[in-house]
């Protein structure tokens, strides 16, 4: 059994049953699997990876192990670990470092326990693990190849250490990639988040005012599906052209603070700090319901809710509902963290589909390509193949430029 850290290695079972439903449904990374398999082109990599530990990750980081590669995984967030999956990982051969509920304490210790088997490649997510190898674990940079990044968060944190000239190896920002952002952070983060937040409450979202801050893909992608479900959509922003888009897209623009003071339900999608904030909450109503699916929990002041109550119950599983001196009761989803997989089984899996079919070809091309530390874009071959095995996976056929039509585009004459 590999070197690993779990909560029930007993659960192996149920947490296979969970895997091989995803892998089922997983076509794009399959037909890679099957295309390199008798290559193996990982062979002799060790592979380090920080990521949400459920069914669809099991089945990139099993895929990695299948191209050869020893993989160790540690969970990217306190919540969204499956103890089963987790389970079912180990059985498999892979080091996890994992549990659902894991102090901050234990996280970076398991961060420490996947950079202790000494991986060339890294698969982060909110570049955590990056930045521990750099902080703590300098004697290993030499080492370290490179690796890939999975969210907007990661990369702004990545592109900020290799302005300071701190970044010592090639990171791949799976993020920018279009098979990523396009479909993952919209069509996943707007399915998903509903997702968690039906299971952990039950509420009803027509004809409820539902504030959705910030308006990126994410931002989009929920508000999207708010406006399906019946609800009344106001976009928080603070970028001028996001603010008008949200505007011709039917959703009312406001600040937080008139916000504040309608909505029923709050969703933050900024990837920033102290988004909802004591001001904002004295104004909410009674019964308001706070979310996050932006990244770190950070961007809902959780210390202000506390010091504003007389009293804090667990209402629901993932609902903390938080009772004020006035009487107001106001609900936190989550403790704050990313809803859709802490209260839910996060994006669909045809969606992570993609998104780990491009880590998985981001791993191979950081072990097949000499880089020089840096930040770099997925290759436009390699997302273009992903997204066209998508489509054939789907049924789906495109048309083809005739020649006639490709000179035409290339010249300037009439």
């Amino acid at each position: 059994m590999p070197v690993s850290r779990i909560a029930d290695p007993s659960a192996s079972y149920e947490g296979m049953k969970k895997v091989l439903w995803a892998r089922e449904r997983m076509h794009v990374l399959g037909r890679l699997v099957d295309k390199y398999e008798e290559e193996r082109p990982l062979l002799g990599t060790t592979i380090g990876a920080c990521l949400h530990l459920e069914a669809k990750t099991a089945c990139l980081l099993l895929a990695l192990q299948r191209l050869g590669a020893t993989v160790a995984a540690a969970g990217s967030n306190p919540l969204s670990t499956q103890d089963d999956v987790c389970a079912a990982l180990v059985k498999e051969g892979v080091s996890v470092f994992s549990r659902r509920g894991m102090s901050t304490e234990e996280y970076y210790g398991n961060l420490s326990s996947v950079l202790d088997l000494e991986p060339s490649v890294l698969i982060d997510d909110g570049a955590d693990l990056v930045v521990m190898a750099h902080e703590k674990r300098p004697e290993l940079l030499p080492m370290i190849l490179g690796g890939s990044e999975e969210t907007t968060t990661g990369v702004k944190r990545l592109k900020a250490m290799d302005r300071q000239g701190i970044l010592a190896f090639p990171m791949i920002s799976v993020n920018d990639a279009k098979s990523k952002f396009l479909f993952d952070n919209r069509y996943g983060t707007g399915q998903s988040v509903f997702d968690g937040l039906m299971r952990a409450t039950n509420v009803l979202l027509a004809g409820k005012v539902l504030v959705v801050a910030g308006y990126g893909w994410c931002g989009r992608g929920v508000a999207m599906r708010a406006k399906g479900f019946g609800a009344r959509v106001v976009v928080v922003e603070v970028d001028p052209h996001r603010a008008y888009e949200a505007l011709m897209d039917g959703c009312q623009v406001m600040n937080m603070e008139q916000a504040a003071a309608i909505g029923d339900v709050f969703l933050t999608l900024t990837g920033n700090t102290g988004v909802i904030r004591k001001e904002h909450m004295e104004l909410m109503k009674d019964g308001a319901i706070l979310g996050n699916a932006g990244h770190f929990d950070v961007e809902i002041d959780k210390a202000a809710l506390a010091a504003m109550s007389k009293e804090v119950l667990d209402a629901r599983d993932n609902v903390t509902t938080f009772i004020f001196k006035d009487g107001r009761k106001i609900s936190l989803l989550a403790e704050g963290r990313l809803v859709n997989l802490a209260a839910g089984d996060g994006h669909p899996i045809e969606i992570m589909d993609m998104s780990f079919a491009l880590q998985l070809e981001a791993a191979i091309f950081i072990k097949s390509h000499s880089l020089a530390p840096g930040v770099y874009d997925v290759p436009e071959s390699i997302d273009r193949e992903v997204v066209r095995i998508a489509l054939e996976a789907q049924g789906a056929e495109i048309e083809e430029l005739t020649p006639e039509q490709e000179r035409y585009m290339l010249e300037w004459r009439e």
